[in-house]
Order: C-alpha cells, then structure tokens, then sequence
C-alpha cells in the first residue's frame, strides 16, 4: 500500500494543471491497497468551488474531486487561500472541506510520495 499526497496550486481553468494533477489523483484512487490525500492551495482553492458549470464535453473539476472522494480520498483547501479569494465553508463542494498548513504538514510526514501540480 502506498501514500500519495496531490498538492495543487493552479486555477481550475485556463492551465490544465489542477487537471492532470487530479486525473492522476483519480486513477491512483482506483488502485486497491492506495490512499490518495489532495490538498488545494493558492488558486487551486476554487477546485472545490460546488455548482461548476462547464460547457458540455468540457472537464469539471468539481466532479473530478468527487472521483477521488467517493474513493475515500481527502480532500483539504487552504483555509488562508480560502480567505483570500471569499470562498465560505458552505461554497465548498461535497467531501473537500476547510484545512490549514499544520494538516498539510502532517499529510506530507504521512505520504510516500508528493506530487505537486
């Protein structure tokens, strides 16, 4: 079983950054015995903002955090990078939730691997 620890700072539009870095998240989720944790800071905060409308056969990065969460992933957002951009605890998207730079630092001692995006 292996640790792997996403963290994402990019925008959820305009680079596909957060994109690939939770596409791989996502297939790594799927794999039994793995433990995936995604942590969203600087502008990557607005992945988990929930009612993304994105045009149809455009990806959405809401429900891309879902296909880690329903896998049992975590999902945390910088609660400053929240702060910074006015995004509430209520605007989160279901199953990624409010965190801070001390759960980051735990994450980080707690992964094999640290992959950022």
């Amino acid at each position: 079983m292996s640790q792997h620890l996403f963290i994402l700072n990019d925008p959820p539009y305009g680079t596909e950054r957060s994109y690939n870095g939770l596409r791989l998240a996502a297939s790594i989720a799927k794999r039994e015995g793995e433990e995936v944790r995604v942590f969203l800071m600087g502008d990557a905060a607005a992945c988990a903002k929930k009612g993304q409308i994105t045009p149809n056969g455009y990806y959405n990065l809401e429900r891309m955090l879902k296909g880690v969460t329903v896998r049992h992933g975590l999902v945390g957002v910088c609660g400053t990078c929240m702060d910074a951009r006015g995004i509430t605890e209520p605007e989160l998207a279901e199953g990624c939730r409010r965190s801070t730079l001390e759960e980051l630092t735990d994450w980080t001692l707690w992964a094999d691997q640290v992959l950022v995006f």
